[in-house]
């Protein structure tokens, strides 16, 4: 029987209220679907913009920040689901937010020049109802790389509606076939490597 592993989401929504439906969260769901295929269970998914997530680049930006906590759960978890929706072509604000404050990792390495995130998995749920699914993977996909996140083979599950059109993905009648395989193949590989990774983690 396969490896038990965690997921945890990150949801970049701008919309601060977590009662009120977001999009990202729709994706998110559908990769946990795939996810819980190869039983990877997805422990929790944070709404950043319902947190008092300071502006800084450190890991602790004193009183009432809620990031340590939130760095906490992250880095307990095998994979890290990072979910954005786009806005003028780019990642939220709130997803460039939480890229600055994971900066801290590269001075907070271990004894074998690793940094926190080394040997975690990353991948990324991204909704929009416009192109630009590509270039927010590529920004998401270098910067997390660049905090020491290892980024598998297929590891972004998008949907952009056409331009000028007022659809959101969380209020499709029916899920494209097209997100379903690509879900489908992000939660293999992510799994797949977040195993190989966790039985056999980066030497430094």
């Amino acid at each position: 029987m396969p490896q038990t592993l965690s997921a945890i989401a990150l949801n970049c929504t701008l919309k601060s209220d977590a009662k009120t439906k977001s999009s990202t969260d729709a994706m998110v769901a559908v990769l946990a679907e795939h996810f819980a295929d190869h039983d990877v269970t997805l422990t929790e998914t944070i709404r950043i913009a319902a947190h008092d997530v300071k502006w800084g680049v450190s890991s602790d930006e004193g009183k009432g920040d809620a990031w340590p906590a939130i760095r906490e759960k992250i880095l307990a978890a095998d994979i890290l689901i990072f979910g954005t929706p786009i806005w003028m072509g780019q990642p939220s604000s709130v997803a460039k937010l939480v890229l600055e404050r994971m900066d801290a990792f590269l001075s907070e390495t271990d004894d074998e020049s690793r940094m926190p995130s080394y040997s975690k998995v990353a991948v990324f749920a991204i909704v929009g109802n416009e192109d630009g699914a590509h270039a927010v993977t590529a920004q998401l996909a270098q910067a997390l790389n660049d905090v020491g996140w290892t980024i598998p083979a297929v590891a972004a599950c998008y949907w952009v509606g056409e331009a000028m059109h007022g659809t959101d993905f969380q209020d499709l009648e029916h899920r494209p076939r097209k997100v379903t395989e690509t879900a489908k193949m992000v939660a293999g590989n992510a799994a797949h490597l977040a195993r190989l990774l966790k039985q056999a983690p980066y030497p430094g």
